[in-house]
C-alpha cells in the first residue's frame, strides 16, 4: 500500500496514446495517458472501459453523436460500442480503470496500438 501522485506520475513520460499502468485493482489495471487529436475508431467485444478526465476536454464519438467529458467527469462506454476519443487539439490527460484483458485498441491494428503496456 503506497500513496500514488497522479500528477508527478503525468510528469514521467510525454507520448500521446500510450497508456502507463500505475495500479491493479481486483483483476483491473488502473492506468493514466496524455492524449491529443484523434484515436482510431475501435470496440472491446468483452470489456466495458471507464475513462475520467483529469485535465482538458476528452470527446468521444459514437456513430450517432459525440459525448463531451470535461475534467472530473467520466463515461462508461459498454462493451462491443464502437467509439473514437479525441481531443480538440489540446493535450488531455485520462484516467482509465479497465481490466487486464482490455486491448488497447480492441481488435483493431493501427500504428497507435500498444501491445505493452508500460508500469510506471
Amino acid at each position: 500500500m503506497k500513496t500514488i501522485n497522479l500528477a508527478n506520475k503525468y510528469e514521467m513520460f510525454n507520448e500521446f496514446w500510450t497508456p502507463k499502468i500505475i495500479g491493479e485493482l481486483n483483476d483491473q489495471f488502473i492506468k493514466i495517458a496524455k492524449v491529443k487529436d484523434d484515436f482510431v475508431w475501435h470496440s472491446h467485444k468483452n470489456e466495458d472501459e471507464l475513462f475520467i478526465v483529469q485535465k482538458g476536454t476528452l470527446f468521444i464519438d459514437f456513430r450517432d453523436r459525440t459525448e463531451t467529458i470535461n475534467p472530473g467527469e467520466i463515461i462508461i462506454v459498454p462493451k462491443g460500442v464502437e467509439h473514437r476519443p479525441r481531443t480538440n487539439g489540446e493535450e488531455v490527460y485520462i484516467l482509465l480503470i479497465e481490466p487486464k484483458s482490455t486491448k488497447h485498441t480492441g481488435n483493431i491494428i493501427d500504428e497507435k496500438t500498444v501491445t505493452n503496456l508500460e508500469w510506471i
